[in-house]
């Protein structure tokens, strides 16, 4: 594998592991930035759990096996999943074009990362 494709995983390690740490500081706080979320005790508990999720989906990213990899994109559809549950359920407000976007684009970017993996499926061992 090459260092440019090590270094191009290790990024996208990063800031899911970034990201994941935001989503379980922001299930706790409530509060990201002005985004705001329900204060509902089963919101704080999936929203942590699905941070916890990105964050175990970028620490095993950085192993570069096909099974860790694997993994990662499970737990990254658990974090997709979660969020559309707790959109459905109610849970996380769309009361606002900010409180939408942030959604949106935070799935979106989940969804990019499982991409991201699945197509370096090749180079992984």
């Amino acid at each position: 594998m090459s260092l440019a494709a090590r270094r191009r995983i290790a990024v996208v390690a990063l800031l899911m592991i970034l990201f994941g740490c935001a989503e379980v500081v922001t299930a706790f706080r409530h509060k990201f930035f002005g985004i705001s979320t329900s204060t509902a005790m089963i919101f704080t508990y999936a929203a942590a759990a699905i941070g916890g999720f990105y964050v175990a989906g970028g620490l095993l990213i950085l192993i570069l096996r096909k099974w860790a990899a694997a993994l990662a994109i499970v737990l990254l559809v658990a974090d997709v999943a979660g969020r559309i549950a707790l959109v459905v359920a109610g849970l996380y407000p769309l009361n606002s074009i900010e409180q939408t976007f942030a959604i949106v684009v935070g799935t979106l970017i989940a969804i990019a990362f499982g991409i991201f993996i699945a197509m370096q499926w090749k180079i992984l061992k």
